[in-house]
């Protein structure tokens, strides 16, 4: 099972995978999301990204961006820490089977 489906509109995240990237337990990353300390954007690719849905949780200097296929499988992922005068450092996560 993916860790991303789709239900009608609604796109629905294991929150054990957000909460491993950011390293908080589960239980705080749904308090921080519910303060709105950690926010989400989702984008539907067109053109030749029709098919991919790209999520973005942000937290604090912290973005963690899932690219995923129709199905849900994570086609990119990468935490991307944005640190004040360095460059964004990238690290690739596991992708789910």
């Amino acid at each position: 099972m993916s860790a991303v489906s789709f239900s009608g509109s609604s796109i629905i995240v294991d929150a054990a995978l957000v909460a491993e990237s950011f390293g908080l337990p589960e239980k705080k990353l749904r308090s921080l999301m519910r303060a709105g300390t950690i926010t989400s954007r989702s984008e539907t690719g067109q053109g030749e990204d029709a098919g991919r849905t790209r999520l973005n949780f942000i937290f604090g200097n912290r973005v963690l961006r899932l690219i995923v296929d129709a199905e849900g499988n994570q086609i990119e992922p990468a935490r991307i820490d944005f640190t004040a005068g360095n460059p964004p450092a990238v690290k690739q996560l596991k992708k789910t089977p």
